[in-house]
């Protein structure tokens, strides 16, 4: 069974390799891929020995201990990886919170403190007394679950800057799963002090000693090289009694890690109603700045938070030689700075790296003559945006997609919001049942 696996981002080389390990011959297997280079979102930079990620700071962990043990495995095992306890914190003037808002709260200025543990309780309070459900727009729901207080100071600041957008235009679904309840017990414990830790299955992650993420995906790549076909932009899916033409080329099943917006240029005979809601799926690109530094070592930092305008467009700065003493060189240091614009559309600002840069030392960051260079990459799809729309267009193209044989995959294949490892996950789950098929056949 000739299976064409379209993009080679981490979804695709993890499938590919999951169906070779589970017996289908390497030569029934295509992996077209319009870039230069295999790796998708999980691709890294180097520049003069300083190497940052391009689409947004990755760490690797999972609750699917396989998963994480198979990524490493494929690496190179736990030596080829940096483990790192999680140290991040909210910039909020010249304050260091603690890392979630809710368990930092005694970090805050007195009167802050006081406005976000009196919104927080009075939002815990309503949703005990009153059973209300979870409210369907997101600015809504951050005030339904953090309360007053936590939305103005932090959440819903920090979220415009991420999204670009009116938060009412967004819907609450992307944050099921992904946002913990903190315990009113730990909020009142960090108001008056007593630290709290939130986000648990985080407080461990890894990181390639070398290479930076992409070091992952650049192994996959190593061991499936003759199977990859690079720069190869698949331009036709034509549908056939038995399968799909793949630009000409006859295949039995198709698996589509291309962002599913993107589909209706390719695929021939899908109804004009499908394909303009895949055309409507929103997102959200990233810019990526790299500083540099002439500093020694860094505080004991993962990541930092920037909630606030004053603070730049930055909304998050990853402490990249931290991750790794691999990802500078030897005396020097470095931090990855994201700034989001809408989906498509590049940062319009010619002066994005000045801007970033001014943000950093007004929030007592960096210092200016701390700067060696900087350097920017750009990713085209970077957040999926959940607004009113969202879940009937991506309902009514997934169904028509896998009716008609083909298997979506991936963060923007599927328009799942995934990290690496659920991506992983996903394409463990689908070699399976691909493997049967073709095994079966065969």
């Amino acid at each position: 069974m000739k299976i064409a696996i379209l993009g080679a981002g981490v979804s695709g080389l993890a499938l590919a390799q999951f169906l070779v390990e589970a017996g289908v011959p390497r030569a029934d297997l295509s992996l077209f891929e319009a870039a230069p280079v295999a790796g998708g979102l999980c691709g890294s930079k180097t520049v003069d020995g300083f190497t940052y990620d391009v689409a947004g700071g990755h760490i690797l962990f999972s609750k699917d201990r396989p998963a994480m043990d198979w990524m490493k495995g494929q690496t190179g095992g736990e030596e080829a990886f940096v483990e790192r306890r999680r140290e991040t914190k909210i910039r909020f003037g010249d304050r260091w919170v603690h890392y979630p808002f809710e368990n930092g709260l005694g970090d805050l200025p007195d009167q802050a403190n006081f406005e976000c543990l009196k919104g927080y309780v009075e939002a815990w309070h309503q949703r005990l007394a009153h059973g209300s459900k979870a409210p369907a727009d997101f600015l809504s729901w951050v005030r339904w679950r953090f309360g007053e207080g936590i939305a103005e100071h932090f959440m819903n600041p920090y979220n415009e800057k991420i999204w670009k957008r009116p938060l009412q235009e967004l819907t609450s679904d992307w944050v099921a799963g992904r946002v913990p309840d903190a315990p009113i017990d730990d909020v009142l414990r960090a108001s008056i002090g007593i630290r709290t830790e939130g986000y648990v299955h985080q407080s461990i992650f890894y990181y390639p000693k070398k290479g930076g993420f992409q070091a992952i995906t650049d192994a996959l790549y190593h061991t499936l090289r003759d199977r990859v076909r690079l720069a190869t932009p698949v331009q036709s899916l034509v549908r056939t009694k038995s399968g799909w033409n793949v630009d000409g080329e006859s295949f039995d099943r198709v698996v589509s890690t291309v962002p599913l917006n993107l589909l209706p240029r390719i695929v021939e005979g899908m109804p004009q109603d499908v394909a303009e809601g895949l055309r409507g799926l929103a997102y959200n690109s990233i810019t990526c700045i790299l500083y540099a530094l002439n500093r020694p070592v860094h505080p004991e930092l993962s990541w930092v938070y920037l909630p606030h305008h004053e603070q730049g467009p930055a909304n998050r700065v990853t402490y990249m030689s931290n991750y790794s003493p691999g990802n500078a060189p030897e005396g020097k240091t470095s931090l990855m700075c994201e700034v989001t614009s809408p989906g498509g559309e590049p940062y319009p600002d010619g002066r994005l790296e000045e801007e970033v840069l001014a943000g950093l030392v007004h929030a007592g960051l960096v210092r200016r003559d701390e700067v060696l260079f900087s350097d920017r990459a750009s990713s085209r799809f970077a957040y999926i945006v959940y607004d009113a729309t969202f879940a009937e267009r991506k309902r009514r193209g997934i169904e028509w997609l896998e009716a008609n044989g083909i298997e979506p995959l991936g963060r923007f294949g599927r328009y799942d919001y995934h990290n690496s490892d659920q991506c992983v996950i996903a394409a463990r789950e689908l070699a399976g049942r691909l493997a049967k098929e073709a095994l079966g056949a065969s």
